[in-house]
């Protein structure tokens, strides 16, 4: 699958092997085993150990992450050696705010990196970052991205608009994907499929997730549904070139290239 297709990312302790073994039959996109915030300090070298043993394991068709600690961390280097002979996909990367920091883990793990972005500085060099040899993607990091802006507990996510949507025009100027920031609340399923129907509004080709019940919320919201799918169909299958009417619209050689992009990520994701 590729990294622009997936819908629901899920984050995962990987100190947890409950949680990774039952990762495996979730219907996730990409399993991201976390060795930073999910992780003590004390549990971070057998949680790395861990981590390289489950991806050796597999996670079947999932695309496979690893969420490395930040540079300038004890175990920053480490893990960078560790991923490098690892079967992970990807390498996700918090707290970036310069291109370099892409650039070295990339040059040292040699796995493709995706970028959070939890600070207003990140923000701001969200293009740089993106346009980074190595970067695949881009993660929101809402939550830190909160506290360093200092918008107050509670407060909607008007205050991350620009944010969002700087890192969205980021993304797709670098021609890399980008996901949203992960739904705090465990037992909101309804604020959760309205914050990822906004998300998917502005550009997000996902959403990263904490819980596996979070899960089919996200692959609902950001998968083709349908109605969508079988309108794709009729309007490649009716193009004929150039500018032309379709059942009451005119449609040319854009709208038939986002139909097929509409296709290709169903058959991606098993829609089809």
């Amino acid at each position: 699958m590729l990294l622009r297709h997936a819908r629901s990312l899920l984050f995962l302790p990987a100190s947890n092997p409950r949680a990774i073994a039952k990762a495996r039959a979730l219907p996730c996109d990409m399993v991201i085993l976390d060795l930073e915030d999910a992780v003590p300090d004390d549990a971070k070298a057998a949680a790395r150990a861990a981590a390289v043993e489950a991806l050796g394991e597999g996670f079947g068709a999932r695309l496979a992450a690893v969420r490395i600690n930040v540079e300038g961390t004890a175990w920053h280097g480490a893990e960078m050696v560790a991923m490098k002979a690892s079967a992970a996909d990807y390498v996700v990367l918090p707290k970036v705010e310069r291109a370099r920091q892409v650039r070295d883990v990339f040059s040292v793990a040699q796995k493709p990196v995706i970028a959070m972005i939890e600070s207003a500085r990140g923000v701001l060099a969200a293009a740089e970052i993106a346009a980074a040899e190595g970067c695949a993607g881009l993660f929101m990091g809402n939550n830190d991205l909160r506290r360093d802006l200092g918008i107050p507990a509670g407060a909607g996510r008007e205050g991350l608009a620009f944010a969002m949507q700087a890192s969205v025009l980021a993304a797709r100027a670098a021609g890399i994907a980008v996901f949203d920031g992960v739904y705090n609340r465990l037992d909101d399923e309804a604020g959760l499929a309205a914050e990822c129907a906004a998300g998917h509004a502005i550009g997000f080709d996902g959403k990263t997730l904490i819980h596996p019940a979070q899960v089919p919320v996200a692959n609902a919201v950001f998968g083709p549904d349908a109605q969508a799918l079988a309108d794709a169909r009729r309007l490649i299958a009716a193009a004929t070139g150039g500018a032309e009417r379709f059942e009451g619209r005119m449609i040319e050689t854009m709208h038939v290239e986002q139909a097929r992009a509409l296709v290709a990520r169903a058959e991606a994701v098993g829609q089809a």
